[in-house]
C-alpha cells in the first residue's frame, strides 16, 4: 500500500510523470481496443504508430499482409495510403507557391485551360481558384470516374486525355466557395498544375521534392517495384461476413495525385515527424516546406461538417488546404484519411502536443457494425480511439 502512496505523491509532485502515466494508460487501452476490434471485424492486417517529438514511441503490427499465404504484417509491410496522398499534393502546390510560380488565388484555368469546357451554371469557371480546389470548395463532383460500380470499368482512368474528354460533359455542382464538397477530380486538376509547372510527372516531382528529402526510400506511387514486392500488402473487403480479396497492386493512373501513395510505416513516421516539426531538424525540413507555409495549410478555410463521406467527419470538422482540422475541448487535430481498394488509412496530428498517429488497415469493413446504433466501421472507431492519446497528454478525457 505504501508503494502506491509514494507513486501517487510522485505524480502530484511531478506533472510530467502524471502526463506520462495518463499517456501510458491511454496507450494500453488503445492497444487492447485495436486488437479486439480488428479480430472482431475480421481485418486481415493492421499497423499503428505513435510519433512524439520526432521519435516513434509506439509501433504495433497485427495480423497478416497476405491472408492466403499467411505472411505476417511487420515493419516492412507496405500499405496503400489512398487519399492521404492529397496532403503531399497540397505540399507540392505550396512549394511551387513559395518558389513564386503560382498564387493560391490563381484561377485553375490558367494552368489547366481544358477546364474552361466544364459547364458551370453558377458563374464563370475561370473564377475557380487553386485555393478552392485545395479546400474542396470548388464545386466539382466527388468521383473522378463515374462508373466505379461497373465490373467493366478500369480501376482509374489511365491518362489525362480520358478525363479531358469528359470535361465538356462535366458540371460544377454548386457555387464555388459557397460550401464544402469533397472532390477527387479537383485534386487531379492540382496534379496537372504540378506537372505542367515543374515539367515532370507528378510521381517524379514528389519523389524528388518530398519523399527523397525526408528519407522515405521505400515509398513510391502505383505499381510496386520488384525489389519491394515481398513487402506489398494484399487488401480485402468484408462482404456478407466473409473476407474477399481486392485486386493486388493496382495502378491509380492519372488520379495518382489524388491517391497513389504506397509506403511502409517507418517511412510514414518520417513524414509525420516532418509535419510535426523539430527545432533540431527544422533547417532540413524547411528545404521541403517552411514551417509557416505548412501551418498555413492548417488554417480553416470552410466548414466541412455537413459532409460525412470521409468516415471520420464530424459537425465541427473544417477543411484547410489539403488537410482537415478539428478540435475537442483541449486538443487541436489536423489530419486526413484514405480509403481505396480495400485499404483504409488514417493520419492524425496533434501539433500542440507534438504527437501524431498513423493507422493502416488492409481490410475495409464498411457495413460491419457492433450494433444498429453504431454505424461507424471498425477502422474509424479505432482511429477515433487513437485520438484519445493526445487528449491524455492534454490532461482531458473524451
Amino acid at each position: 500500500m505504501s508503494r502506491w502512496i509514494v507513486a501517487a505523491l510522485v505524480l502530484i509532485a511531478n506533472p510530467a510523470a502524471a502526463e506520462e502515466s495518463r499517456f501510458d494508460a491511454a496507450l494500453r487501452d488503445f492497444r487492447a481496443l485495436h486488437r479486439a476490434e480488428t479480430g472482431r471485424a475480421k481485418i486481415a492486417g493492421s499497423s499503428f504508430y505513435v510519433v512524439r517529438d520526432g521519435r516513434t514511441v509506439a509501433a504495433d503490427h497485427l495480423g497478416e499482409q497476405d491472408a492466403d499465404a499467411h505472411v505476417p504484417v511487420d515493419a516492412g509491410t507496405i500499405y496503400h495510403w489512398a487519399s492521404i496522398t492529397k496532403t503531399m499534393t497540397g505540399i507540392a502546390i505550396m512549394q511551387l507557391r513559395d518558389r513564386g510560380l503560382l498564387s493560391l488565388d490563381d484561377p485553375i484555368v490558367r494552368y489547366v485551360p481544358e477546364l474552361a469546357a466544364v459547364h458551370n451554371p453558377h458563374g464563370d469557371t475561370g473564377a475557380i481558384t487553386l485555393r478552392q480546389l485545395m479546400s474542396h470548395s470548388a464545386g466539382f463532383r466527388s468521383g473522378s470516374w463515374p462508373w466505379r460500380d461497373q465490373d467493366w470499368q478500369p480501376f482509374e482512368p489511365k491518362g489525362w486525355a480520358q478525363l479531358a474528354a469528359m470535361l465538356p460533359y462535366t458540371r460544377v455542382e454548386f457555387k464555388p466557395g459557397s460550401r464544402f464538397g469533397y472532390s477527387n477530380p479537383g485534386i487531379v486538376y492540382l496534379g496537372q498544375v504540378i506537372e505542367r509547372l515543374s515539367g515532370e510527372d507528378y510521381e517524379v516531382y514528389v519523389d524528388k521534392n518530398i519523399l527523397k528529402p525526408l528519407g522515405m526510400h521505400a515509398s513510391y506511387f502505383d505499381r510496386t517495384p520488384p525489389h519491394l514486392l515481398p513487402h506489398r500488402s494484399h487488401s480485402y473487403y468484408i462482404r456478407d461476413g466473409r473476407r474477399v480479396a481486392a485486386p493486388f497492386d493496382v495502378d491509380t493512373g492519372v488520379t495518382v495525385s489524388n491517391g497513389g501513395l504506397n509506403s511502409p510505416m517507418p517511412d510514414m513516421a518520417k513524414y509525420v515527424a516532418f509535419l510535426l516539426g523539430d527545432r533540431a531538424r527544422q533547417a532540413d525540413y524547411d528545404l521541403v516546406l517552411k514551417r509557416s507555409s505548412l501551418e498555413e495549410m492548417w488554417v480553416p478555410q470552410i466548414s466541412a461538417g455537413d459532409d460525412f463521406t470521409q468516415g471520420r467527419m464530424a459537425k465541427t470538422t473544417q477543411s484547410g488546404l489539403s488537410f482537415f482540422i478539428d478540435r475537442s475541448a483541449a486538443v487541436r487535430f489536423v489530419g486526413h484519411n484514405g480509403d481505396q481498394n480495400g485499404f483504409r488509412a488514417y493520419l492524425s496530428l496533434c501539433p500542440d502536443q507534438r504527437v501524431g498517429s498513423l493507422l493502416a488497415f488492409n481490410t475495409e469493413t464498411r457495413g460491419v457494425e457492433n450494433s444498429a446504433a453504431n454505424r461507424k466501421t471498425a477502422e474509424s472507431r479505432i482511429a477515433l480511439a487513437a485520438d484519445g492519446l493526445c487528449e491524455a497528454l492534454a490532461g482531458s478525457n473524451r
